[in-house]
């Protein structure tokens, strides 16, 4: 069946086909029923290729010879010359026969060529395959304003003063001597990216000759080709009925089982890259940007964006840009630690805390705990300065800046590579409607404002009523989370009792340890249980709202599985930060949970290596975990179908798969698409930037996983997942609000850590007011001597409660029973006129803790509206590069145009046809 751009009347069959418009074939019933079909499944026999294409009718009938490495690679038709711009898989089994027979007839009446073949393993599985030719190509790559390549770009280099080149020169000097960029790739491998080194304009079949056409078959490339074959299919109707249309929709219905674009061949080859070149871009990224051996250098960008297009491309280039952002944070991070390290033996606290074995400290809970020397946390009052030293706040407020200078310098990056790879002027087309939205509400409609054709419309009370309903639910999983926080905090409170009572000494001694290490590893079991169920419950409550698009659909399930993993993610470590020991009581007058447990204390040396411990361990596991699911369960699921192709075929039989069958027996990208990757990092971002006061080494753990995470991500794209379709975005979209609202967060969490999680604003208040130094100005470790003893409170131990009365007496310490035992708080001794009740320099340390946060927050807040007013969204030479190449632009097509007319005349001329216009 052929198809004119004009319209074919043929018997009972009418086709219309207007250009810009949707492919509209009506069909009578008889003829649709009875008449043979040229892909009839009933065709097809294993193995075989039933082509619809005239070319390949042709080639047949006239004898001409075929490439055979084009007829063996299996990226070709059968003719070797028309390349498979795409492919549709279904089972001859599913009753969807008629919807897909209209789908098929329109597709060849667009232009489209199609051959079909049937599974080497499964006969039931057809693979429909698509080439679309140049005419078809070059109509809707006008419509679609595809820019492509038309002159070469002109480089020009600004005026420079005498002064600064005399510098470049001694700096170009200087470089000779130092060793080349190893991180940089070898120009050699990679391809001439023509496009990269052109001037674009959007293609035009009219201006055809303007445009840097070496051949016709390679000039739009194949990502391209396969982006302008989707175009087509999401606009061609499969049934009567204006919202019968598109290959979404037959997807959806499982009237085609997958529909994905072919990868280039192989990824790997028997001959070396260096010797005999790619094979294909495949291989080449495999070689130069998916294989562990490239880790330390930079990713080929351009030639990401080229394979997969432009939205995988833009994911890629911000990882690589966060990752290289990670190298000063976790630079400085090390060093904070380091210099806890070194500082660790002129620590005047952790000196006092060890040789305190006089001061004998209360129990933690209730009976079974022990009295304790206060110099038995000796190891942890060491670890906690590792973390909480003088460096501490000066690298809460570089993580705070360093955040802002990311995101700032990010824009201009961003900025960059959208004018290389020609965003700057592009707009998303008008989205199409989301079929469950048009079905719930395709009896009321309206006009659409942009298109002017009538469209389904949600009420605004029903819209509401569903916004409410979704709060809701995602309220009720919040305290969902809240009621698992609940039971981990009860968890720990029973569960110090039963450590302390434990036989083995080395778990009674360091009870609050194994509480925290057990608690931490339970609460990542929920955290990784709890995902599911939100994944579950934001889809559904994503889908009770009804968004109108794709996009709108996503941006809510995006913001909703964000806020859910967040919260499960961080909620504990939120407890641990700010609610550990703050509300316990005091010995004598404990707080209880319902009146029965007694909540749980901080570790004498403080509540910061607990702190540690939870993001720490929750940080390792999660970055673990994911890894392994990115990476390991691909290749699991991908091995298991080989083990099964085997077992159907025989192990005897070795089967060369075509690359459209190899490539269906992969797996599938993410049904939602970089979701999952992008949420992956921002939670890390949270954990890198959030508490980062708190574990100075959370940097440099982000740092050495996201190197691994780059490769991981590039191996699973090249050789794990089909080929997905290349796309493009501008940015990295919602996800950039998202960095924003952390960055702001960040800020006021690491203020409250420092001010109350931390002793650094108490130790400051007794080196000024109550230490050896008061009223000298001065805060040195000299400052500090007696400050240990000056936090601790004495509690008469004849004034503890019945049932927190400890089983010992305290005679092993001094052979006669304890009469006083210490505990960390600023409380008056029992003897006072009021007996434990808040000292002066208990409300010292309160201010200085309040004030220190506003004190904190408003600089850091000024400092980082400071640093994104002075740094400006586009550099100033890329501001001026796209003024003159809008310029030149202009003018090449003037002169072009210009050009075109002088010839037309002149051959006017030879011919003796302009005489008559021409004066005597």
């Amino acid at each position: 069946m052929e198809a004119s751009s004009s319209g074919i009347t043929n018997g009972k069959t009418k086709v219309f086909h207007p250009v810009a418009k949707d492919v509209n074939i009506l069909f009578d019933e008889l003829e649709a029923v009875n008449s043979p079909c040229k892909d009839d499944d009933s065709l097809l026999h294993p193995g075989n290729l039933t082509s619809t294409s005239d070319d390949a009718s042709r080639l047949e009938a006239g004898g001409e010879t075929v490439p055979e490495k084009h007829k063996s690679n299996g990226l070709y038709f059968r003719d070797g010359k028309c390349r498979i711009d795409y492919i549709l898989v279904y089972r001859k089994s599913n009753p969807q026969t008629e919807k897909r027979e209209v789908f098929e007839r329109n597709i060849r009446a667009e232009g489209l060529q199609m051959e079909k073949e049937s599974s080497l393993i499964n006969s039931d599985i057809i693979f429909v395959k698509l080439h679309a030719p140049w005419e078809v190509l070059g109509r809707y790559a006008e419509q679609m304003n595809v820019r492509m390549p038309f002159r070469r770009k002109i480089y020009y280099l600004p005026r420079r003063y005498k002064f600064m080149s005399r510098i470049d020169k001694q700096i170009s000097r200087f470089r000779r001597w130092l060793p080349k960029k190893p991180m940089r790739l070898d120009k050699e491998t990679l391809p001439d990216l023509e496009e990269n080194d052109c001037y674009t304009a959007p293609f035009s079949q009219q201006r055809i000759h303007h445009f840097i056409i070496h051949n016709k078959d390679t000039f739009f490339n194949n990502a391209t080709r396969s982006r302008i074959v989707h175009h087509i299919l999401q606009r061609i109707k499969y049934e009567e009925g204006k919202n019968k249309i598109g290959l979404n929709r037959l997807l959806t219905n499982g009237s085609y089982e997958a529909a994905f674009p072919l990868h280039e061949g192989s990824y790997r080859s028997k001959n070396s890259i260096r010797t005999h070149g790619a094979e294909n871009h495949r291989h080449l990224l495999y070689e130069c940007w998916a294989s562990w051996g490239v880790w330390y250098k930079y990713q080929p960008l351009d030639l990401v964006r080229r394979y997969f297009g432009e939205k995988i491309g833009l994911y890629f280039a911000w990882l690589g840009w966060y990752t290289g952002m990670l190298f000063p944070a976790a630079f400085i991070g090390l060093f904070v630690f380091l210099y806890g390290v070194i500082t660790l033996d002129h620590c005047q606290v952790s000196k006092e805390v060890c040789q305190a074995t006089d001061i004998i400290m209360c129990p933690v809970c209730d009976k079974y705990c022990p009295f304790m020397r206060l110099s038995d946390s000796c190891v942890y009052a060491k670890v906690t300065h590792l973390f909480d030293n003088g460096a501490t706040v000066f690298f809460a407020v570089f993580m705070a800046v360093w955040a802002t200078v990311f995101l700032e310098f990010w824009k201009r990056r961003r900025a960059v590579i959208a004018y290389d790879w020609d965003l700057i002027d592009w707009e998303e087309e008008e989205e199409e409607i989301r079929p469950q939205f048009e079905a719930k509400y395709s009896k009321k409609e309206r006009m659409n404002p942009i298109s002017g054709k009538p469209e389904p419309y949600q009420a605004f009370a029903d819209k509401c009523s569903r916004l409410i309903v979704s709060a809701s639910g995602i309220f009720f999983m919040i305290c969902v989370v809240i009621a698992a926080v609940f039971g981990i905090v009860i968890y720990r409170v029973v569960t110090v009792s039963t450590f302390a009572a434990f036989k083995w000494a080395l778990i009674r001694n360091n009870s609050q340890v194994a509480t925290t290490g057990t608690a931490v590893c339970i609460n990542f079991c929920i955290i990784m249980l709890l995902n599911v169920l939100y994944e579950k419950v934001a889809l559904l409550l994503t889908n009770l709202e009804q968004p109108r698009t794709e996009s709108e659909w996503e941006n809510s399930f995006t913001l909703k599985m964000f806020l859910f993993q967040f919260v499960n993610l961080n909620s504990s470590t939120f407890y641990i930060a700010f609610f550990l020991g703050r509300f316990t009581g005091h010995p004598g007058a404990y707080l209880r949970l319902i009146n029965r447990w007694r909540l749980e204390e901080c570790h004498p040396s403080g509540c910061l290596i607990d702190l540690c411990m939870q993001m720490g361990i929750i940080m390792v596991l999660k970055q673990t975990w994911n890894n392994f699911m990115e990476l390991g369960y691909p290749l699991i699921q991908n091995w298991w179908t080989r083990r099964k192709v085997r077992q159907e075929r025989g192990p005897e039989r070795k089967i060369s798969f075509p690359q459209w069958e190899k490539d269906y027996n992969l797996q599938p990208m993410n049904a939602y698409g970089l979701f999952d990757e992008y949420l992956e990092m921002i939670l890390q971002f949270g954990f890198t930037t959030i508490f980062v006061a708190a574990f100075p080494l959370a940097p440099l753990l982000a740092l050495l996983n996201n190197i691994i995470e780059i490769r991981l991500d590039a191996y699973k794209f090249v050789t794990q997942w089909r080929r997905p379709l290349a796309s493009r975005a501008k940015d990295i979209g919602i996800w950039y609000g998202i960095l924003e609202g952390i960055g702001i967060l960040s800020v006021i969490t690491n203020a409250f850590v420092i001010a109350i999680t931390s002793d650094f604003i108490p130790r400051l208040v007794y080196a000024y007011k109550y230490g050896p130094c008061a009223g000298q100005g001065e805060a040195g470790q000299k400052c500090m001597v007696g400050y240990v003893n000056a936090s601790l409170s004495v509690f008469r131990i004849s004034d503890f409660e019945n049932r927190s009365e400890p089983e010992s007496d305290g005679s092993e310490f001094s052979g006669t029973p304890l009469k006083y035992c210490r505990y960390r708080d600023y409380r008056d001794p029992p003897h006072s006129l009021v007996p434990y009740g808040y000292t002066l320099q208990f409300w010292h340390v309160l201010a200085a803790r309040l004030a220190f946060i506003i004190v904190f927050e408003h600089l850091v807040f000024c400092i980082k509206h400071l640093i994104s007013y002075l740094i400006p969204d586009l550099p100033k030479d890329l501001r001026d590069r796209m003024r003159r190449e809008k310029y030149l632009i202009q003018e090449m097509m003037y002169e072009a145009e210009l050009e075109r007319l002088q010839k037309e005349r002149k051959e006017r001329k030879k011919n003796g046809k302009a005489h008559h216009n021409e004066w005597p």
